[in-house]
């Protein structure tokens, strides 16, 4: 336990103050006395108790003899075949998709990973590091490097539970130890089939291992018979046809380890009876083939594929063609002997299809340099493909660092294709040419520039190949390749580059990611001012995708700087005014809310100094994101908002639902409020923060829809209560809207009868194929297999055939098929493929869903029957009524033609006199069909005038059905615009107008209709109203009614108008007023009136005029006049109050003396600074309330002066400041000695021979150096211990 010190402060004051002079000249020996020694003042920390006595030293550790340790650290090798590798681009090895993915995996598995080819293309892939991580990374290659195949294995699905093992560890170790991804069905899923994943050798190991785990549970006879393993192939049979015949014979389950198991033992599970017919079956084919001959042959090793057959197939096709089994040795095997096993006379047809086999490849070389080889490829590998479209079965292989080109292939085709690649290898070496120049790998991206710009340059401008080495090579060495003069121009340009870059300055600005689009600006427009006011800064922003707040910075160290500065004033600006917040519009709206060339959305955001931004026209999103400051941002939102209102009948709801399942509710990622949304015509559902413990929904929007969307709210927050169920299936895209069906009337029949909710998948969903179903248990069922039958039977694919007149094709595949489209997206995806143009074939193929297909066929039968039964028809209607009959953007007319379904083709329009000038030529003139521009159409030549016939400008002509057209002629004619008149006071027109015309258009919008004021200067009453007959009615009256409301208006405006007139002396006119106006106020709402008060100007300074109603001003007039009379009868005193009391009194800010008037009823006018009397207080009220006032006043002078006399008698007693002389004078007025600190005996920086007993000189450099200061070199020891410096 340490010993602690203790300080006193009389102690401390002691030493601080120094010793007085009878001690000070003592004798040494008293001073050392008193001096406290260093180890009592500072006592040390305990140590270690000492080790007994006999106790032997411990032996060090690092002395002490080391056991060797084993290695943890194993290597293993894994092959992937050619035709199981995922990425097979042979230009882009060791680097690319490849090099990435191998990256990753040793950084995940902490594993090291060696890629090498073989020859065959085969990936040979040599892995090290702990068991665990390569098998860790082993699972990884063979799921991110190989192709993956699939397959599943029934077993009893009691027999799961062993195969996943105890927490799962049987499975983790069985998917590790055959590189697979095994799929066991959840418990309540009532499947028996695991699902395997992998690369094939993987999938037959894992289904031949969790066969043997359900054999061994199985219950009933297992029986496991061993066969040497060279027999296995005549067990099996060619193509696995023997063991499955077997199997279907005798009913047992036979499980033949696969041939790159190395297992013996073939084991069969069934019934007793039918095992031991299975056995004796097996065992039979042994007996029959165990002394089958036996002849081996030398096969070169690079051949042995070719006997093999991809995947294989020609092992196979041997055995089931000759009966004999060919076995051939392991890849990692050197041996180049291949055994034949079979009948003697059969021998000799395997060995000559083994020989064919082998021989039916050559492999040669052509010697060309390994830089070349980029070239011999060309871009895109275009020069290879000219030689390989020729020869598709050579196969070219090109070995990095290696200075010649490998060709395999047919025996036949091998020489051309040699003599070819000779003669480029040729060209090239006599055109080509190469340089090597050092740069430093810090310039290389500099050199490279944005996007490649800089280096794209000089490849462009030199005709040249420049490879700079990536990041992580770190190497110096930049090759260019290609014509000699341009590699040395190309050299010497990049070297120039590099040579500016290093004299230049790169500095790195932190800007939030979030304002780097800002400072950009739409197409880069604000980042170019800032490049053109620095031309010689280049500023480069990260990657958005990297999260980066770094800004870098580069050029001249003063443009760097300025720049810098430039930029974060920027930045400062941008935070002020970063505030955003969003404003969930309806989409139909938004239209609106940017007005005729923008020009609402533009002067909201002049107005408000903000940024407003809408969403693209074909995305989903209705919000409108607004920046700014937050006080403008709010100002702009209730903007936007209120244009809304005034649109629509918009309305919002408030309803109350636990808060508890409004996560149920949402769905994942909003999917369930999403479904309500869109079906209730997209009105807004508004949740409270989670964890909020707020129920309040709000729902927005339409009245009708509102309602609805409430109903369904509230009926799935009771199902959500009750007994919710949700389930899930998947179905194909384009499946879905068949599924839905035309107006959801497929989807609702499901709803309908089973009373489950089934929500199909938003663009935004990452599944596009999840389909979810809520509701009860029961309904959920039904509903989930009503549509698995359904798209069960989508998933069966048929192909038709039906017979189309070529007359009509062209209607079905014209605008770029969009009627075929149209039919795919409505009946399930179906394909229709039409004849080629010039075929003259009428055959027309569909190939989909067997109902869909039908659905398509019988849609497409009746477009032909339309097509066919098609006339011809003409209206004529004046062209000056075309535009009107139009509407905007042709939206009238093409509701004719889609509700009638016919073709509706308007003629050219002919200008009038004075228009323009004469018609332009038909045949340039656009034609306007079904009220859009058509260029398709061709005009025929222009027939003779007949003066009797109808213009031709005025005839619109309809083609379709007979009944259809005449049904659209009908609704053209009901669109022809009529007039009439209402006769209108001339007084009241401009009030009809409105404020810049707002009234007038609010009418010509409301009712559809042109209304025609007449000219000021006419001073006519007659209104013209021109529109359609079924508006024109309506229109008239609204208008009536409008005249109405404003003669009612103008009767009120003259009864409003009477005024009347007040004498009041001016005096009091502030007091009438009231403070902040409140009292006058007051008057005019509550008597709805007028009050105006005489200006500074004005000759009659005591008249107050009143505006209003009759009676009403009578009213004002009155409560005025007994403002007056009161404030007549108050007085006004003053008194003598001291000075120095007033602050007190009136409080702070005023809320003493506010307090004072509110209480005693009066007003109190304290002197202003500088008043002759600054003692003298006015007291106005009346009389009896200002004598109350004035007592209590004086009563609280009283009360304050005390203490203010209290102060200033404390005042004089205390001490006055003195300078800092005095601070040298001690309590008794001695002067104090000079302080020598606080001192101890036997401090570390005494040595035993000095004799010094004062402290360390803290003014000593040498005692106490400065951080960085040089000292002087010194023999004298320190007493901190040896110096370092």
């Amino acid at each position: 336990m340490s010993s602690v010190a203790v300080l006193t402060q009389e102690s401390f004051n002691e030493h601080r103050s120094g010793l007085v002079a009878e001690q000070a000249g003592g004798s040494s020996s008293a001073g050392d006395e008193e001096a406290p020694a260093y180890k009592d003042a500072f006592p040390p920390l305990p140590e270690k108790a000492a080790s007994p006595e006999g106790t032997q030293e411990p032996v060090n550790a690092w002395t002490s003899k080391i056991r060797p340790l084993k290695s943890s650290v194993i290597t293993q090798v894994f092959h992937v075949p050619l035709e199981e590798r995922k990425y097979k681009d042979i230009n882009q090895f060791g680097e690319g998709d490849q090099a990435k993915v191998c990256v990753d995996i040793m950084h995940k598995t902490g594993a090291h990973l060696e890629l090498s080819m073989a020859k065959d293309q085969g990936l040979s892939i040599m892995v090290s590091g702990k068991l665990d991580a390569v098998m860790k990374a082993r699972k990884e290659i063979v799921s991110r490097l190989q192709t993956q195949a699939s397959a599943t294995v029934a077993i009893p699905k009691e027999h799961h539970r062993f195969v996943i093992g105890k927490n799962g560890e049987k499975l983790q170790e069985l998917e590790l130890k055959t590189a697979t991804k095994i799929q066991i069905p959840r418990p309540d899923d009532p499947s028996n089939h695991i699902k395997i994943s992998g690369t094939k050798e993987g999938l037959e190991k894992a289904k031949h291992e969790i066969l043997l785990i359900s054999a061994e549970q199985d219950k009933r006879a297992v029986e496991r018979v061993n066969i040497d393993k060279v027999f296995h192939p005549f067990i099996t049979g060619a193509y696995n046809k023997l063991v499955a015949d077997m199997m279907q014979e005798t009913g047992a389950r036979i499980n033949v380890p696969p041939p790159s198991v190395n297992k013996t033992e073939i084991v069969i599970t069934g019934e007793k009876e039918q095992v031991a017919l299975a056995v004796a079956m097996i065992k039979k084919i042994y007996e029959g083939k165990k002394n089958a001959t036996t002849i081996a042959v030398e096969v070169k090793k690079s051949q042995h594929k070719y006997v093999i057959g991809p995947k294989g197939n020609t092992l196979q096709e041997i055995l089931e063609k000759t009966g004999v089994s060919v076995e051939i040795p392991p890849p990692d095997s050197n041996s180049e002997t291949v055994i034949l096993r079979g009948e003697p006379d059969r021998l000799g047809q395997a060995l000559t299809e083994v020989y064919a086999k082998a021989n039916s490849y050559t492999v040669s070389s052509v010697v060309a340099p390994s830089w070349l080889h980029r070239f011999i490829i060309g871009k895109k590998g275009q020069n290879l493909a000219k030689i390989t479209q020729q020869m598709p079965k050579v196969h070219i292989e090109f070995t990095e660092g290696e200075d010649k080109i490998t060709l395999e292939g047919p025996t036949k085709d091998m020489q051309m294709v040699q003599s070819q690649m000779e003669a480029i290898v040729t060209d090239l070496v006599s055109r080509m040419d190469y340089m090597e120049i050092s740069v430093d790998p810090r310039f290389h991206r500099h050199l490279i520039g944005k996007g490649g710009a800089n280096i794209n340059r000089i490849k462009d401008l030199h005709k040249v190949s420049v490879r700079i080495p990536p990041d992580n090579e770190k190497s110096h060495l930049i090759r260019i390749e290609g014509d000699p003069q341009g590699v040395q121009e190309a050299s010497k340009e990049l070297l120039e580059l590099a040579s500016r870059m290093e004299n230049e300055r790169t500095k790195d600005l932190i800007i939030e990611q979030r304002f780097h689009r800002a400072i950009i600006g739409q197409k880069g427009e604000k980042i170019k001012d800032v490049r053109d006011k620095f031309p010689e800064v280049i500023i480069n922003f990260p990657d958005p995708a990297a999260k980066s707040d770094i800004v870098q910075l580069r050029g001249p160290r003063n443009e760097v700087e300025k720049c810098s500065k430039f930029m974060a004033k920027m930045v400062a600006d941008m935070v002020e005014n970063g505030f955003f917040l969003s404003v969930p519009i309806f989409k139909q709206f938004h239209k609106n809310i940017i007005g005729k060339g923008g020009a609402n959305i533009k002067k909201i955001r002049e107005e408000t100094n903000t940024r407003i931004d809408l969403p693209a026209e074909n995305s989903n999103s209705e919000m409108i994101v607004i920046t700014g400051k937050k006080e403008n941002c709010e100002a702009a939102r209730i903007r936007i908002l209120s244009i809304q209102k005034e649109l629509a009948n918009i309305t919002e709801m408030e309803v109350s639902i636990p808060s508890k399942l409004h996560n149920s509710l949402i769905g994942s990622k909003g999917r369930f409020v999403r479904s309500i949304m869109e079906e209730c015509g997209g009105v807004h559902i508004h949740f409270p923060t989670e964890g909020s413990g707020i129920d309040t929904v709000t729902i927005r929007g339409p009245a009708e829809e509102v309602e609805k969307a409430k109903k369904q709210l509230l009926s799935l927050a009771q199902d959500k209560q009750t007994k919710s169920h949700t389930a899930e299936l998947k179905a194909k895209p384009e499946y879905h809207k068949f599924l839905i069906g035309k107006g959801g009337g497929n989807i609702r029949k499901v709803r309908d009868s089973t009373g489950a909710r089934i929500i199909f998948p938003t663009l935004d969903d990452e599944d596009q194929e999840l389909i979810t179903v809520v509701g009860t248990e029961e309904a959920v069922r039904e509903a989930q297999k009503e549509l698995e039958e359904l798209i069960k039977s989508l998933d069966n694919v048929v192909e038709d055939v039906m017979n189309v007149d070529p007359k009509h094709h062209r209607y079905f595949v014209a605008r770029r098929g969009q009627v075929l489209r149209d039919i795919a997206d409505e009946y399930g995806g179906v394909m229709v493929s039409f004849p080629r143009s010039g075929a003259n074939s009428d055959k027309v193929t569909l190939k989909g869903a067997k109902d869909c297909v039908e659905a398509a066929k019988k849609r497409m039968l009746e477009i032909i029957e339309d097509l066919d039964a098609q006339v011809t028809m003409e209206c004529v209607i004046p062209q000056k009524f075309h535009r009107s009959i139009m509407g905007p953007k042709g939206s009238r007319i093409q509701g004719i033609t889609r509700d009638h379904n016919v073709q509706i083709k308007f003629p050219e329009r002919v200008d009038g006199p004075g228009k323009g000038g004469p018609a332009a030529p038909p045949a340039e003139a656009a034609v306007q069909e079904n009220g859009e521009a058509n260029g398709e159409m061709v005009e025929e030549p222009a027939a003779p005038v007949d003066p009797t016939a109808p213009k031709k400008c005025d005839v619109i002509v309809l083609s379709g059905r007979k009944e259809r057209c005449e049904a659209a002629v009908e609704a053209l004619k009901a669109l022809v615009p009529v007039t009439t008149e209402v006769e209108v006071p001339f007084e009241l027109h401009r009030y009809i107008i409105g404020q810049k015309g707002s009234g007038i258009r609010k009418m010509m919008d409301e009712f559809e209709v042109n209304i025609q004021v007449p000219a000021p200067e006419l001073q006519s009453d007659i209104i013209s109203i021109t529109g359609l007959a079924n508006h024109l009615d309506r229109a008239k009256e609204g208008l009536l009614e409008r005249v109405k409301e404003l003669t009612a208006e103008q009767e009120d405006r003259s009864l409003r108008s009477f005024k009347l007139t007040i004498t009041v002396d001016p005096k009091y006119h502030p007091k009438i007023i009231g403070r902040k106006g409140a009292k006058i106020t007051n008057i005019r709402t509550e008597h709805d009136v007028n009050i105006q008060f005489p200006d500074k100007n004005d000759d009659n300074q005591d008249q107050i005029t009143i505006t209003g109603y009759e009676h009403k001003a009578t009213a004002a007039r009155d409560a005025i006049q007994a403002i007056v009379d009161e404030l007549e009868e108050m007085i006004s005193e003053d008194i003598t109050l001291d000075a120095r009391v007033h602050a007190r009194i009136i409080g702070a800010r005023g809320k003493g003396i506010r307090k004072i008037m509110d209480e005693f009823k009066v007003d109190l006018r304290f002197p202003q600074p500088g008043a002759a009397d600054p003692n003298q207080v006015f007291v106005t009220g009346r009389p009896e309330l200002v004598d109350e006032a004035i007592d209590h006043l004086l009563n609280l002078e009283e009360e304050y002066m005390a203490d203010v006399n209290e102060n200033e008698s404390k005042m004089t007693y205390m001490k006055p400041t003195g300078d800092r002389g005095a601070s040298s004078m001690d309590e008794g007025g001695r002067e104090r000695g000079s302080s020598k600190g606080f001192v101890v005996r036997e401090a570390p920086w005494q040595t035993g021979s000095e004799k010094v007993r004062e402290a360390p000189d803290m003014s000593s450099s040498e005692d106490f150096p400065s951080f960085g200061a040089p000292v002087a070199a010194t023999n004298k020891a320190s007493p901190w211990g040896p110096k370092r410096f």
